[in-house]
């Protein structure tokens, strides 16, 4: 790779500061995730755009980098053997010193998280010290996962890509996992799922931290949902409001029939119990069916006689109320 070409990937200049760089990476990321970009070539690009961010925030990589370009690995062991070098003959300066120098080692606090802990701003790992080693937990990272409402209802597995950085000895190399995620029932918009163990990496032997996937619900053409309870409309015709009448609903169970009361105006919501989400403590929420009146576009000449008959006939004007509530509004000023 030349000089410039992880510069080239990213989108930045040669002298950019790490700030630039996070920022530009977290852009390419979110742009080439495989999760998200289905394109061929997508996923390549993802692990060049891991890439080059793993070897620019490292001071010490980029270093190597700038000076020996696509040689730059190559020239890596002699860079840490000075630094060992270096450490070896500052601790040697205790008394009583240390049997093992070469382990000992000072890590400074970088971020190389995913780019996913960004969204919500992953928590800090804690850190213990002693006798010159730092030891620090990795941190807990948060992500979006989205999922349908059929999976809510009904509970479903499936698998998921899941991207982040790994040391190995003192590089950051780009990680990526396959994760068998089981998506329970009782989970509803904004939910968490906690992965243990499957966030940030520790460092100096700390523990790794945890993955936060927040459930974000996918809309759904026919079901609008809140909290636990669905919302659904069924249109009917004038008759069958006026009348009464028996019409099929969709719920995730199959077709339910639902009764339509006499004289149902529209807009009117008809609750359906424990057709909605299902919670933790095996009840569920409700469905929600909003009574919309369809009037036929078209009519037959047999049909606008009737209409007409029925208009002679009845004494119902629905703009009344209007009239009565202008009076009122009137007498009030």
């Amino acid at each position: 790779m030349r000089n410039s070409e992880y510069y080239s990937i990213l989108g930045v200049s040669k002298n950019a500061s790490k700030e630039e760089i996070q920022k530009a990476y977290r852009k390419l990321a979110r742009k080439y995730h495989p999760d998200v970009n289905k394109d061929a070539g997508a996923e390549d690009m993802f692990k060049k755009v891991n890439e080059a961010r793993s070897v620019l925030t490292d001071p010490e990589t980029r270093k190597l980098y700038d000076r020996y370009g696509s040689k730059w690995k190559e020239a890596q062991p002699q860079g840490e053997q000075q630094q060992r070098s270096s450490e070896n003959s500052r601790w040697g300066d205790f008394s009583g010193g240390f049997g093992h120098q070469e382990g000992s080692s000072h890590f400074e606090q970088e971020d190389f998280g995913d780019f996913f802990s960004n969204i919500f701003g992953g928590g800090g790992g804690q850190e213990s010290q002693w006798g010159g080693f730092r030891q620090s937990a990795g941190r807990t990272v948060e992500a979006n996962i989205e999922v349908s409402l059929d999976e809510l209802v009904h509970g479903a597995s499936k698998t998921i890509s899941w991207s982040s950085m790994e040391r190995v000895g003192r590089t950051v190399q780009p990680k990526e996992e396959k994760i068998q995620l089981k998506i329970p029932k009782g989970l509803k918009d904004g939910s968490v799922i906690r992965l243990a163990g499957k966030g940030e990496e520790g460092r100096g032997g700390g523990s790794a931290g945890d993955l936060l996937l927040r459930v974000n619900v996918r809309p759904d053409s026919r079901f609008s949902l809140k909290d636990y309870d669905l919302l659904t409309t069924v249109p009917v015709s004038p008759w069958e409001a006026a009348l009464g009448a028996k019409v099929d609903v969709d719920t995730f169970d199959g077709k339910i029939s639902l009764t339509v009361p006499k004289g149902c105006p529209t807009g009117r919501k008809l609750r359906v119990k424990g057709k909605g989400l299902p919670k933790k403590k095996g009840e569920a929420g409700d469905l929600y069916v909003q009574v919309e009146i369809h009037v036929p576009p078209k009519l037959s000449d047999e049909e606008q006689e009737l209409f007409r008959q029925l208009s002679e006939k009845s004494s119902y004007n629905p703009r009344s109320s209007l009239g009565q509530w202008a009076v009122e509004m009137a007498e009030a000023a």
